[in-house]
This record gives C-alpha cells, structure tokens and sequence, in this order.
C-alpha cells in the first residue's frame, strides 16, 4: 500500500515538472475540436486539468474503497468475535452436558455396584449359614456314630467296621 502512494506522488510530481520546464508550450492556445464546434484554448493547461481531475476521481474513489473496506472489515471483526462467543457458549454446553452424562453414569454404576456387593453378601451369608448347617449336620452324624459305638462297646462288644 506504500509503494503505491509514493508512486503516485512520484508520478504526480514528474508530471507537475514536466508541466513547469515547458510552461510557455502548455500555454500556447490551439484550435481544439469538441465534436459539435472548436474553441482555442491551450491543449498543455486542458490536459493538466483532466490529469487533475482524474487524479482527484481516483483519489477520493480510493479513499472511498478504503473507508468502505475499513467498515466491512469492522462489521467482519464484530461477527467473528459474535461467532466465537457463539461456539464458546455451545463449548460450555457441550461440557457441562458431558459432565452431566459422566455423573448420570458415575451414579449408575455406583448404583450397580452396591446391589451387586449386597448380592454377593447376601449369597455369602447364604453359604455361611449352608456351610454351617453342613458342618453342624456332620458333627451331629460323627456324634450319633460315635454314640452308637459307645452303646456297642458297652452292651456287647461286638464292633461292626465301617465300610
């Protein structure tokens, strides 16, 4: 953008030299044809000012671009930094919704966990109470056998083996 500026002033700058080393020869008036009658005036000074008049459309058509360009941009930054707090937001609803879900299934499984150990303590008193019964079962049949060899030795000595 800079090395356009100064080109422009260089070339203005050429051209306003260009007029000032031949001044006597950009007033020197000729017949000019203007497509419906001619006048006389001088060609050099006609020039100067249509090179000043387009330098003038082009400077404020470029300061117009510019300024319009300026705008559009800030309208851009404003969307974009819309947007961004747009996805920001929907971020932190994404992560409170997953946090939200990890709990839901943190809950769960703590849930699934609990009736799982009180069915396993309650399968394990099961077996406690079964393995109990069995054993106090086994103690009254050694006691019943031990008492019927006692009742065979006293009474009669005749002891049967046991097969």
């Amino acid at each position: 953008m800079q090395i356009r500026s100064i080109l422009l002033v260089v070339i203005l700058g050429i051209t306003a030299a260009l007029a000032a080393l031949n001044w006597d020869a950009f007033n020197t008036p000729t017949s000019l044809w203007l497509g419906v009658t001619s006048v006389e005036a001088p060609i050099g000074l006609v020039m100067l000012g249509v090179v000043a008049i387009l330098t003038l459309f082009f400077l404020l058509s470029i300061g117009y671009l510019q300024s319009v360009t300026l705008l559009e941009s800030r309208r851009h930054a404003k969307e974009l930094q819309a947007n961004r707090e747009l996805a920001d937001q929907a971020e932190a609803s994404r992560f409170s919704e997953l946090k939200r879900v990890l709990d839901v299934q943190v809950a769960a499984l703590t849930q699934h966990d609990a009736e799982t150990r009180a069915t396993l303590i309650a399968r394990l008193n099961q077996l406690d109470a079964s393995v109990t019964a069995s054993i106090e079962q086994t103690g009254n049949s050694l006691a019943a056998y031990i008492g019927e060899m006692d009742d065979r030795l006293e009474h009669g000595g005749n002891v049967v083996t046991a097969r």
